[in-house]
């Protein structure tokens, strides 16, 4: 069931909470029983009308949280993963305007009747592996104009598609190149400019930037997340990814809701991270198909009593799949987990990461009815490739 309290940290976070010869009622939406089968018996009643789900003795896990991604976007980068096939480094290839920066290119090029089309396709893979609940991302315009429109596209796929989406106003992605003579104009126009106006049209919660050596630094980093906390976001950050940027104690700092990434976070930083309150959102899939030759270091977090998330990080050049379960097989796998520290990551963790822990990433009364049903038990989601998904619910709408 992976119930709350959210988030789950240390020990409590192998907790899954599994309840055998289970039934789950929801009734216009929202879950209202969870219970023994024999219980249900005796006190349950269904509508004329009612929808009933089968298990066939397979498991009912809540639906996934993908609390990162950058799904919205233009363009096409698998040539770049041909070239880090053959050695090419992420550096490499960005200084070769590859990148962030080629998907900015095509992204600011779109229609926006393209970016939705696009966009929509992807929302529809992510639903078919189970996630139900994303967070979603700007950042691949780097222009007043193209962030906005990017941003526009997730409201017009949020009011039309099953995922339910939480937007993130990401300008602080990348510098881009007409801006890099003179960086600290650009930063200007995210905090002067990009930012009132997203706020001003109601279209992001969430405000991001990438903390990253070459990227923007601890202090542009803090100077920006302040202006977004200014205009009433919530905070999450891009931290140590590449290298011990700094952006672990960013986070720390301003008690962000989310540190992402975190590959290069040491001891101290994990201490200052649990301290602090703030989530990791861990992106195995991301260190895999970057070839970074390591993971983030999930155990040391979750000893440290950091609350750990696990999300996919779809974009264009380094998160090529949209599978949770892929990214649960890789946490357990390649970063240490068990299996019910994985599931309980990429749900009500995932959910406390984006603020939406009331309503999603768990099977509890009160909360949204969005499940996935298993064709087996619960651990066959990390048989990566078998078709172990029979059924998605959001909403208590078979999707």
């Amino acid at each position: 069931m992976c119930a709350g309290p959210a988030p789950r940290r240390g020990r409590a976070q192998a907790d899954a909470g599994s309840h055998p010869r289970a039934v789950v009622a929801s009734r216009d939406g929202t879950i209202v029983f969870v219970g023994d089968e024999a219980e249900w018996r005796r006190a349950g009643r269904l509508t004329a009308d009612a929808l009933v789900v089968d298990a066939r003795g397979g498991a009912v896990v809540p639906g996934f949280v993908d609390a990162h991604t950058h799904v919205v976007f233009a363009g096409d980068r698998r040539d770049e993963l041909r070239r880090r096939l053959t050695g090419a480094t992420y550096a490499e290839i960005a200084a070769g305007g590859g990148g962030i920066l080629s998907s900015v290119r095509a992204t600011r090029a779109a229609s926006d009747e393209q970016l939705v089309a696009d966009t929509r396709h992807r929302l529809d893979e992510m639903l078919r592996c189970g996630t139900t609940t994303c967070e979603a991302k700007s950042g691949y315009a780097l222009t007043l104009e193209g962030e906005l429109k990017m941003l526009r596209a997730l409201r017009q796929l949020a009011a039309s598609h099953a995922m339910e989406i939480a937007p993130t106003f990401m300008g602080a992605h990348d510098v881009p190149v007409e801006y890099r003579d003179c960086r600290s104009r650009y930063i200007d126009l995210v905090i002067d400019e990009m930012i009132p106006a997203v706020k001003e049209q109601g279209l992001a919660e969430w405000c991001d930037v990438f903390c990253e050596d070459g990227v923007f630094s601890p202090d542009e980093s803090r100077h920006i997340l302040n202006a977004g906390r200014t205009h009433g976001m919530m905070l999450r950050i891009h931290a140590d990814e590449l290298g011990a940027s700094g952006g672990s104690r960013v986070a720390a700092q301003l008690r962000v809701r989310s540190a992402d990434h975190l590959i290069f976070v040491d001891e101290a930083g994990a201490e200052a991270l649990a301290a602090a309150g703030v989530v990791a959102t861990l992106l195995p899939s991301a260190a895999f198909y970057l070839k970074l030759g390591r993971f983030a270091p999930a155990r040391m977090l979750i000893e440290r009593g950091v609350a750990v998330a696990i999300a996919t990080d779809v974009n264009p050049g380094g998160g090529f799949s949209p599978a949770m379960p892929f990214a649960i097989a890789l946490a357990c796998f390649g970063m240490g987990l068990t299996f019910e520290e994985a599931l309980v990551g990429a749900t009500l963790n995932g959910a406390y990461s984006i603020d939406r822990h009331a309503l999603v990433g768990s099977l509890e009364p009160g909360k949204q009815m969005d499940a996935i049903v298993v064709d087996g038990p619960a651990i066959d989601l990390i048989r990566v490739g078998a078709e172990t998904i029979a059924h998605v619910i959001k909403k208590g709408r078979l999707v």
